[in-house]
């Protein structure tokens, strides 16, 4: 069986978010080879860029939170709590740093574990074609390319797309896109899992 996963795949098991376990699940099964894992390249470039924005906000929330609380502890019935608002402006810091340091061990187990698929330049032609047929943001756009792109190789097998992102690509059109090289779309990792697990017995 052939699995598609994007970023949110990665995301998922880096920010140990709700479905982080059924990633993992996914996951395994291909490292036991029990499963054929397929993630667009385009896809780690976008962890990197989504974890940018999210680094630059959280540096700007503290910026911004460590000058009210400083100006905050200069009041008198507030200067004996000073250490422990400095210890909220750190754990924005820290935590930041944790979440790249989990972000880099996860693109390093994905990529361990599952092809990838290039970007071509018939894939950037087809993405601008999605975009307009398909009202796609252009990133999303490139995955479905890739993922359409990898399909019309792919063979008989079974195949399924997993994506948290069911505002964009969870549409019919897509979905019939996908169904002509047999492959089904699942918008919860948990659902997706029970597919593979299904076409695994």
């Amino acid at each position: 069986m052939i699995v598609y996963v994007e970023s949110n795949f990665i995301l998922e098991i880096a920010h140990l978010r709700e479905e982080h376990e059924n990633c993992d699940r996914i996951l395994n099964l291909s490292v036991t080879g029990e499963i054929q894992l397929v993630l667009p390249a385009f896809s780690v470039g976008e962890v990197y860029e989504a974890q940018t924005r999210r680094a630059k906000r959280r540096a700007e929330l503290h910026g911004k939170l460590n000058a009210e609380l400083g100006e905050l502890a200069r009041s008198r019935p507030y200067r004996d709590s000073r250490d422990e608002f400095m210890k909220i402006t750190k754990a924005l810091i820290v935590s930041g740093e944790e979440e790249g340091q989990r972000l880099d061990d996860a693109v390093k187990r994905v990529l361990a574990a599952a092809d990838i698929i290039p970007i071509e330049r018939d894939t950037i032609a087809s993405a601008f074609k999605l975009r307009l047929t398909r009202r796609l943001r252009t990133q999303d756009a490139i995955v479905l390319a890739s993922v359409l792109a990898h399909l019309a190789a792919a063979g008989p097998k079974p195949k399924c797309f997993i994506t948290r992102n069911s505002k964009d690509f969870a549409n019919p059109d897509i979905v019939a896109d996908l169904s002509k090289s047999d492959c089904e779309l699942f918008t919860s990792f948990g659902e997706g899992y029970g597919f593979v697990i299904g076409h695994s017995v």
